[in-house]
């Protein structure tokens, strides 16, 4: 059984608008986030074998903090351009090239692309609260979790079971 972890990038600031979209950090609120999904992560043994991250800024950050929750077992990220505002189709291409050694991945990247991928992935046998929580929005630092059997390279639409769709908020302390 292989296991895709989706996770949204952590609210970022748009305090300065000179900054191109690619150099946006995260906001306070994504730095209060961020973590608080990572220690999520590891208190349900969900630690990544391996982590694809948009090379953009606010993706880095995330993953800096969520990593850092992680502790020693988190996978050093492999950070792909081309996940920067990645269509489904594309990040279902960065997935299909992931070694076969791998059995929980992690992306992450950004919403339309992420949203889009994660709602064509859900197959039969997803999860129904899940699922309408996907369908209501992908919101940041939200992470969609996914099962399926068989090589990344066969992964495609309706081809994963969608089993959990968690929230900040839903731990907020």
């Amino acid at each position: 059984m292989r296991e895709l972890l989706l996770l949204r990038h952590a609210k970022s600031s748009w305090e300065d608008p000179a900054l191109e979209d690619f150099d946006r950090p995260l906001a306070e609120r994504g730095e209060r986030a961020a973590p608080r999904m990572g220690r999520e992560i590891a208190a349900r043994g969900w630690v990544p074998d391996r982590a694809l991250v948009s090379s953009a800024l606010r993706t880095r950050q995330t993953w800096r903090l969520v990593g850092a929750e992680l502790g020693e077992a988190a996978p050093v990220a492999d950070y792909d351009y081309s996940l920067y505002m990645a269509s489904a189709d594309v990040i279902l291409k960065a997935i299909r090239t992931v070694p076969e050694n791998v059995q929980r991945l992690l992306v992450l990247g950004h919403n339309p692309g992420l949203e889009e991928f994660a709602r064509m992935l859900a197959g039969p046998g997803s999860k129904r609260p899940a699922l309408r929580r996907i369908e209501e929005k992908f919101p940041t630092a939200a992470l969609a979790r996914f099962e399926f059997e068989g090589p990344w390279p066969a992964l495609g639409s309706g081809g994963a079971r969608l089993t959990h769709f968690l929230r900040p908020r839903d731990f907020a302390s």
